[in-house]
């Protein structure tokens, strides 16, 4: 047993979309969320400044003594990955290489699509990922607007500015016959109604942050470091202001914010 919370960061509200899941396979577990939402999004930044945010956003998780950190964001897992990995004697998990190898077992033509950040789909993880476990053709676009969408609440099915902006950015991919693609971005599960639409019904899509916490919920129970708890809670931390936070991240959630919201400034 180990009573120690898990902790979660995001450089916004998309990885509550992975707290979400978590919550749901590991509901004895205490969460504590670092969305850097005073700098979101990261994926527009240099390699240089994402590593300096990551180890920021690192460190500050592990002031609280957790036993295990879960990157919820593709940006820093494609960026600095390696690098939070040597530095914590901890388990880190990524959210690049588990939902690779769903997406390969999914696949039944070999063609995979993968978007996300500028960051993410430069840095070539995804496709590095796939190399590894599968034979398979990779079609990337990056989708860098999605994240304001799903930050400011754009995300329903018949937004006009959601479905203008994502058949832009997929309407190559469609044409291109995947039968697959992964949502490299813990954001884009809530524009999955819109990215289901413009690529059509017969595209499986793959939740990145979802995927990963399977394996969190999975490694949990292997090493034995359940907490043994009834029920756990959840910390909420931001590096911008928490007017607002509740409906939006709800919205994140699919349920009602329960637990303290905090704000924090990282160095």
């Amino acid at each position: 047993m180990d009573s120690r919370p898990i902790g979660v960061f995001d450089s916004g509200l998309g990885g509550l979309t992975t707290v979400k899941r978590l919550t749901e396979l590991l509901p004895e577990e205490d969460i504590i969320y670092l969305g850097d939402t005073g700098r979101v999004p990261y994926g527009p930044r240099s390699r240089e400044t994402i590593i300096k945010y990551a180890r920021q956003d690192a460190a500050f998780l592990a002031g609280f003594d957790i036993k295990a950190m879960v990157i919820a964001c593709n940006t820093v897992c494609s960026v600095a990955y390696e690098i939070l990995k040597n530095a914590y004697d901890m388990p880190i998990y990524e959210v690049v290489s588990t939902p690779a190898k769903a997406a390969a077992a999914a696949t039944k033509n070999g063609k995979i699509g993968v978007i996300g950040t500028a960051a993410t789909i430069g840095s070539g993880a995804y496709e590095a990922a796939l190399r590894r476990v599968a034979q398979t053709s990779v079609f990337s676009v990056p989708c860098p607007l999605f994240v304001p969408l799903a930050e400011n609440g754009r995300t329903a099915e018949d937004d006009i500015a959601a479905l203008t902006i994502a058949d832009d950015y997929l309407r190559g991919l469609k044409e291109s016959g995947i039968d697959t693609l992964i949502l490299g971005c813990t954001h884009y599960p809530l524009l999955r109604g819109v990215i289901s639409k413009v690529v059509g019904p017969g595209v499986t899509l793959i939740d990145s942050g979802a995927e990963t916490a399977k394996l969190v919920a999975e490694d949990v129970f292997r090493r034995e470091m359940s907490s043994g708890s009834v029920s756990g809670t959840i910390r909420y931390f931001v590096t911008d202001g928490i007017e607002g936070f509740s409906n939006l991240a709800a919205r994140f959630l699919e349920s009602e914010v329960h637990g303290k919201v905090e704000q924090i400034t990282l160095e």
